[in-house]
């Protein structure tokens, strides 16, 4: 069995500490300290699919605000992607379209007919594999078809 996501985050920070890698011990610290905040809130130890959705949300906050500052601070924004592209090592190998297309076709297939019931039934499947807003637009273009 692979090694829980949460010992990878604390091996590799350790590491990173070691190898004086001052980035990479920030992004890991901060998302290790978002994980054990997440285990406070939740009051239990982190697992697997717990460790994957802080480590996806800190993604999307690093795209956002990359997003946000590329037209007056392109060096920022610069940094907040090699942050985002450090985490993405840690997410499970993503999905392409077409096998997020299949995912939705089934559940449509399966009786799920509205935006709401499609994107309940899909969205667990696809959890830090595939972004929620393609996602979203996929569920969308088939509903119309």
């Amino acid at each position: 069995m692979a090694e829980p996501l949460k010992s990878r985050l604390q091996s590799d920070l350790n590491l990173a500490r070691k190898n004086r890698d001052r980035g990479r011990t920030l992004v890991l610290s901060t998302t290790l300290s978002e994980l054990k905040y997440l285990e406070i809130e939740i009051g239990r130890d982190a697992g697997d699919d717990d460790a994957t959705q802080v480590v996806t949300r800190a993604i999307k906050r690093r795209r956002e605000a990359a997003d946000q500052m590329r037209a007056a601070r392109p060096e920022l924004a610069e940094k907040e992607e090699a942050e985002a592209a450090i985490l993405k090592a840690y997410l499970p190998e993503g999905l392409s379209e077409a096998e997020v297309l299949a995912i939705i076709r089934e559940a449509i297939a399966g009786g799920a007919t509205d935006m709401g019931k499609l994107m309940g039934q899909v969205m667990p499947k696809l959890k830090g594999r595939f972004d929620g807003k393609e996602a979203n637009r996929l569920v969308r273009e088939e509903l119309a078809r």
